[in-house]
């Protein structure tokens, strides 16, 4: 009877566990369409192909592989059930992966909107977190994919070691040389975030402005032309390097006084400080006793060798005796301000009358001078997407990546997952 008791018992207990726990939601491909979708689904690995590059450091120019694993599984934990993303699985090491887009995605006269989800599954230490929208071309070298691989914008976070922030950079193409140079946002976003999914979302328009949104919520808002360092367009005109300042320039602005003689009564030798002759030795001033006398209780250590270690002195203590009195040993007079003091004499300064003026090298036309008002129209055509970072952190979770053209989609897209 009592066993029987106890089956139901325990049967209960576990239907009622079981009616507390609410059922997850299933993962379900979304139906949204845009120039790359990515949901890590089961045929993701016909689209992304890791990196068999090498990299070589800026410093020294030691080489390195991109030998960080990247996994497709299930969150560490699953909020949605089969909702799978691409994991950096390695620690301190240099991760690389790349997909191209069917077509190459041009937003010279329309929106660009990047989306995704970054999960630092262990925390974040020091970790990268952005992607890449690789220049359109490099399709045909996805196993050769590093950090030397043209790209056109770089978004995402990077935990920097202390602190954190929002990396969008863009790289802009001189129409006079054909050079590309790096343009970065500064300041950025720097939202705080621990081990939970996080949304981010880039939008840029033909117009040249910008919104960086976190979570959903708007971080940023600004001009590509007006927010980014180097400035997209270069001064008109510079300092001549070619022009020196004269020999006979004058650029001190005060002198010494020439005329200025020193006073007859003003004595360099007078001390800053002197005995304060009024002061009187405290009553009860125990000249004969020391502050610090050999302690009582000190005993020569067994060890010590008076012929090798010479001869042993107790070490010094302070003297009782001096603790009710208002000092022991020689009384001496304290010092005070000395009156007469005066120091060094200098001469006092003058304006110069031989000066010209801070010196300048003269403004000439800048020779690299141009003006690109449209940068974000000029932007080469994007032909993919790719993550190339090094992280001291394992177990980076990427999903839902978005790059397409609207806005309302991202935020359908990111409401679904």
């Amino acid at each position: 009877m009592r066993s029987a008791a106890l089956s139901v018992i325990l049967a209960a207990a576990a239907a009622g566990a079981n009616a507390s726990e609410e059922p997850k939601p299933t993962f379900k491909p979304t139906e949204i369409s845009a120039p790359f979708i990515e949901q890590f689904t089961e045929d993701w690995a016909e689209r992304w192909t890791p990196s068999e590059a090498t990299k070589k450091t800026p410093v020294g120019g030691e080489i390195f592989s991109y030998v960080g694993q990247w996994k497709v599984e299930d969150p560490q934990t699953v909020l949605i059930e089969g909702d799978k993303g691409l994991v950096a699985k390695s620690k301190a090491a240099h991760h690389a992966i790349s997909a191209p887009f069917s077509s190459a995605v041009d937003f010279s006269d329309k929106p660009l909107v990047v989306q995704y989800e970054v999960k630092y599954q262990k925390g974040g230490n020091c970790g990268g977190g952005y992607l890449k929208l690789l220049t359109d071309g490099f399709q045909t070298s996805g196993k050769e994919f590093s950090d030397t691989t043209p790209w056109v914008v770089m978004f995402g976070p990077d935990l920097t070691c202390p602190g954190n922030k929002v990396h969008f950079i863009f790289r802009h193409k001189n129409p006079i040389t054909g050079e590309y140079e790096e343009k970065h946002l500064n300041p950025t976003p720097k939202p705080a975030f621990g081990k939970d999914t996080n949304l981010y979302t880039l939008v840029v328009n033909p117009d040249n402005t910008y919104e960086i949104r976190f979570n959903g919520l708007v971080q940023k808002v600004g001009n590509v032309l007006e927010d980014f360092e180097p400035p997209v367009n270069p001064p008109e005109f510079i300092d001549d390097p070619e022009d020196r300042k004269p020999e006979d320039w004058v650029d001190k602005k005060k002198i010494p006084d020439p005329d200025a003689v020193k006073p007859d009564d003003w004595d360099e030798n007078e001390p800053y400080e002197i005995p304060d002759e009024d002061a009187v030795k405290p009553e009860g001033w125990l000249d004969d006793e020391p502050e610090m006398i050999p302690d009582p209780e000190a005993e020569k250590p067994e060890e010590w060798d008076d012929e090798e270690d010479g001869d042993w002195v107790a070490p010094l203590v302070h003297n009782p005796a001096c603790d009710a009195a208002p000092g022991c040993g020689e009384w001496k007079r304290p010092y005070k301000a000395n009156p007469k003091y005066k120091g060094k004499w200098y001469a006092p300064m003058i304006d110069n009358p031989e000066y010209k003026g801070e010196w300048k090298p003269r403004r000439i036309p800048n020779p690299g001078y141009f003006q690109d008002v449209e940068p974000v129209k000029n932007l080469d055509k994007i032909g993919g997407v790719g993550v190339e970072l090094w992280t001291m952190t394992e177990d980076i979770l990427f999903n839902n990546i978005y790059v397409g053209h609207s806005i309302v989609d991202a935020e359908l897209l990111g409401n679904e997952t």
